[in-house]
């Protein structure tokens, strides 16, 4: 065999499992056909934090006479604003490019697409590549990584489909040619609230529209209306519970029509950007010919990212929800060390999720809801950023952390927190609930004064009845 192992993708899903798998000794190959780092380095996760800390700092400057400071004629170059954040995914694609030749992995140009391999001990699918270059390249391994990532969801059904002009996706979202004057955003979860909170910042009328009753599904339902009256607070209009029937462009920009309660009504804008979802490339890379296991367009795996073809694992997106780069690391690692014989723990850890908006929303384990949905008892605490010394003297007083423990075993089952830098602390929770940790636990810990991260302990003792500031 050519090589030990072939990734094809170089997301952070197949490009952390080559380093892995290069880290044990296996020679790798990784296909890759646009940019290394996938979507989330060049147009999704690293650039989009860029664009929203532009729009912190901007918004940030509207409120220096809280903190005792004043700067005349505030304002933004919006173009400078993209170009720094194109600049950052540029930085992080040839970090990438260097660690690929730190780990000595070949980088192979091209569209891959799967056939039948040759039997015998591997088994593993051969990858014929359409190299970039012009021509093909087949090569085989010992095992094959899928981490092929996913794209936008289109619903050409309903003219959401994105043209680069009117109807945006994420891609036309960070790179646009000019600051619109209004938005609508169709989908509120992480990708919506995003752009509508980083164009909102800049100035911009922006209108959510949520299919579902409340901003943020996935999210626990108590963070989820707090957190749509912070958007509120700052510019953001919603409108849930809405059917989008149709979107069409006409005169300078876009109608988007919506049914509510046997209601309709179309909402006009500049722009319109579809965050409705996404769609697993694992279309015309052979799956069929081989016979995968597919689940509404997701490949089906096992509890060690194997799929049911012999020698042929996936990753990330492609295999299904949640749909995180951290998620895809997590996988990829695990496949790779899988792979190469190692005996891992099993791949299902604890899996944060993270809102980068203003303010922020994390959250790991269940939600309030789910517990009860599963006849759970529970012991629920709260404690607000409000009278959080730190907060108050950031002034960054929005939001609360909230904590969920089983009643029966005390082990914290989930958390859920809305405010500044949350995304930073829920990895605190996070370690928690992979180690089992227990209320005793979690309240014999000493955390540093003064520190938001405090709130996680009082709302840990909040569940017991021992808030102490409250």
């Amino acid at each position: 065999m050519e090589f030990d192992l072939i990734i094809i993708g170089s997301g952070p899903g197949g490009y952390v499992a080559a380093i892995r798998a290069s880290q044990l000794g296996q020679k790798v190959a990784i296909v890759e056909r646009e940019s290394l780092g996938g979507i989330c380095l060049n147009w999704g996760c690293i650039p989009t934090k860029a664009l929203l800390k532009s729009g912190e700092k901007y918004e940030s400057l509207s409120h220096l006479k809280d903190y005792g400071l004043s700067a005349d004629n505030a304002g933004f170059d919006f173009d400078a604003i993209i170009q720094r954040s194109r600049g950052v995914a540029a930085t992080m694609n040839k970090g990438v490019a260097y660690l690929m030749k730190k780990n000595k992995i070949e980088v192979i140009e091209g569209a891959a697409k799967l056939e039948k391999g040759p039997g015998g001990a591997s088994g593993a699918p051969k990858v014929v590549v359409a190299l970039k270059a012009g021509g093909s390249r087949t090569v085989e391994a010992k095992a094959v990584i899928l981490a092929v990532g996913a794209r936008a969801r289109a619903l050409p059904q309903i003219g959401l489909e994105a043209d680069g002009d009117r109807i945006w996706a994420y891609r036309e979202a960070m790179a646009p040619k000019k600051m619109p004057a209004s938005i609508v955003v169709i989908g509120s979860g992480a990708i919506g609230v995003e752009f509508g909170s980083f164009y909102r910042a800049l100035g911009a009328e922006v209108t959510v529209v949520e299919a579902v009753d409340r901003i943020m599904p996935v999210e626990d339902e108590e963070v989820s209306k707090a957190a749509q009256k912070a958007f509120e607070k700052r510019g953001m209009k919603f409108r849930t519970g809405c059917k989008v029937t149709k979107v069409s462009k006409g005169g300078k920009g876009v109608q988007v029509a919506i049914e509510a309660g046997g209601k309709a009504e179309t909402l006009e804008a500049e722009v319109c950007i579809s965050a409705v979802g996404i769609t697993a490339n694992t279309d015309s890379i052979g799956l069929e010919a081989l016979g995968v296991n597919m689940d509404r367009g997701h490949i089906t795996i096992d509890g060690h990212c194997q799929t049911n073809v012999k020698g042929l694992y996936a990753i990330g997106d492609c295999a299904g929800a949640p749909w995180l780069a951290h998620k895809a690391s997590h996988e990829g690692i695990h496949a790779a060390e899988h792979i190469a014989g190692y005996k891992t723990p099993n791949v299902n850890s604890p899996i944060a999720g993270c809102t980068y908006a203003q303010p922020q929303v994390a959250s790991v384990g269940i939600t309030e809801q789910g517990a009860r949905e599963a006849k759970r008892e529970v012991k629920v605490g709260r404690f607000p950023f409000r009278v959080n010394g730190k907060a108050v003297a950031a002034g960054e007083i929005e939001g609360f952390v909230k904590v969920i423990f089983d009643a029966k075993t005390g082990a914290l089952i989930g958390a859920h927190m809305l405010g500044a830098e949350v995304t930073e602390m829920i990895q605190g929770f996070v370690t928690a609930i992979a180690m089992e940790a227990t209320e005793e636990d979690i309240h014999g810990i000493v955390y540093p004064h003064p520190t938001m991260s405090e709130a996680m302990h009082e709302a840990a003792l909040d569940a017991y009845g021992r808030v102490i500031h409250l």
